[in-house]
Order: structure tokens, then sequence, then C-alpha cells
């Protein structure tokens, strides 16, 4: 993490190549002010005022900090998150150039999409954060139905899908100390506005963006601002412990349910299965070919076609 701060305080000429051998052995949290600064200053595409214009959150959004280009806006949530930053505070690049999703796969992040982040500090025990990673997938489709998306579906346990292809990716990630979760960084990445054409040919036969689905570019800040408000009612029913609330809207919505599937769990487990749906903590439950019923926690559920 400290070479990917270093890194943007260099590209956004704050230090020099001889000032950056120099500091190696400075701690890095001394430049906590001058990132937020930099989050500070007017960028390209997103524009802050726009989104906290009539915001209809307590506590989500009401700090922003905006971007040009980072590595990865998980990557200076943390940095921020380890030196008190407000709670609900985001941060949003217009472009990430090492962004990671699940599994360490990398995450196209060119111009045109949203990249955001969220620091949350719910004082919240270990087994309730596949929770969160619902929640914000039932945030994000609601988002997109209000922009005229009703057909937005999401698929275990952390991504968003439209007409059977992926148009948004959402990692969780936890940071503890002596057990205890001190914040969580809620990471959301939605293909926007940018041309289909622009995906790796990896990805095209299986992603598709807003732009691709509504014929138009969408209002990047607009969308940003009506999901920060959908993030935090959902966050009302975490907050509260109404966890079942969040399953009910989850599985209204979920693409997984129903499906037969691969799944690949941690240690290189892997088995075909038929999703039956998701239990009151969150986990997949599957049935194998064998009959055998099976919680999955974490790993991979990919659709069999």
């Amino acid at each position: 993490m400290q070479n990917e701060i270093l890194k943007l305080l260099k590209k956004e000429n704050k230090l020099s190549d001889d000032t950056l051998n120099e500091i190696k052995d400075i701690d890095i949290n001394d430049f906590y002010n001058t990132i937020k600064e930099i989050g500070k200053q007017k960028t390209d595409y997103i524009n802050v005022s726009k989104i906290l214009k009539d915001l209809q959150t307590t506590y989500i959004g009401k700090n922003i900090y905006a971007y040009k280009e980072v590595n990865s806006t998980n990557t200076v949530a943390k940095f921020l998150s380890m030196n008190n930053i407000e709670n609900g505070s985001v941060i949003i690049s217009e472009k990430q150039s090492n962004a990671k999703g699940r599994s360490g796969k990398f995450w196209e992040s060119p111009l045109g999409g949203i990249w955001l982040s969220i620091v949350l500090n719910p004082q919240v025990e270990h087994s309730k954060l596949p929770f969160i990673t619902l929640a914000t997938g039932v945030a994000v489709a609601n988002a997109l139905e209000k922009i005229g998306i009703d057909n937005a579906e999401i698929k275990w346990p952390n991504d968003i899908y439209i007409n059977d292809k992926k148009v948004c990716g959402i990692l969780t990630e936890a940071i503890a100390q002596f057990n205890t979760i001190e914040n969580v960084i809620i990471g959301v990445g939605i293909d926007a506005n940018f041309d289909y054409e622009e995906f790796p040919e990896v990805l095209k036969e299986d992603s598709t963006t807003l732009k691709e689905e509504l014929g138009e570019e969408v209002d990047i800040n607009y969308l940003i601002k009506i999901f920060l408000e959908e993030f935090e009612k959902i966050g009302v029913l975490f907050t509260e412990g109404e966890f079942e609330k969040i399953l009910k809207e989850w599985r209204k919505r979920s693409y997984t349910i129903g499906k037969i599937v691969e799944v690949k769990e941690p240690f290189n487990k892997t088995y075909d299965a038929y999703v039956i749906g998701v239990d009151k903590d969150g986990a997949l439950v599957v049935e194998k070919i064998d009959g055998t019923l099976e919680k999955v926690i974490s790993g991979e559920c990919i659709i069999k076609k």
C-alpha cells in the first residue's frame, strides 16, 4: 500500500524522484493530509458538488474525496481509514490503473466508469460481514432501477448482472486488529459510459455497460448520488440487525438461485451444484450432484451455461 500512496503523490507532483528515495523509511501516514487535499481538487468528469447537491443521507457521502487516477480506490480508502477518516467517507476515482476484484483478479477501470469505495466503521462481528456485500448489491440494483434498468440481478456474492452480463462488481475488505474490526472498505465498480469495445477480448462475452443497455450515456454524478442514498437506506437495516430483511431484498433480485453452477472454494475445492438459496448467515446453499447439501461461505460461483 505504501508504494501505491507514494506513486499517487508523485503523479500529483507532490514528490520528486529524489524526494521519493529520501523518504522510503518515513512513516507514510505523515502524508495523510496531503492525500486528502489531493482528493479535494477539481476533477474532469466527477463533479462532487453535483453529487452533494440535495444528497439525502445523514452520513454516507458527506465527505467525498475525488481523484483523477489512482491504482485502486480501495487502497486509498484503506490508507485514509487508518488515519481516522470520517465514517461514511467516499473515495472516487475517474480511472483506476491497478484495481482488483475478488481473488485478486484484475478489474478493468477506464474513464467513463464509476469507481468508488466507502469507508465504514460498522461495529459488527466478523460473522455479519457477508451481509455488507449482499446489502451493497441490493443498493446498486435499486439505484440502477431508478435510471431505467429494471432487470438488474445480483450474482452471489458480489456481482450485478443485466441480461446475463456483468455490469458491476463489489469488493468488501475488512481492516481488523486483534480480532476487532476497525473499518470495512466497500469497493464498487460500475461499467457505465465507456464503449463496449473497450473491454478486453477475454471479458467481452460476459460483460456489458449501462451505456450499452440504455442506448445512451448515464449521468454518472446523479447515479453516484442515488447509489449513496440507497446504500444508506439498506445500511440502516444492517445497523439495526435486520439481516433477514436484507436477505429478503437480495433474494428478490437473485441471479444465482435456481441455477446450475460451478463452485470454486478455497484450496482448489471445485464441484458442480444446483443453487437452492441463501441461508440466514448469507451463505450460498447448494445441492451437489450426489444429493448432499453444502454451504458456500467464500469462493467463486460460476453460472453453467
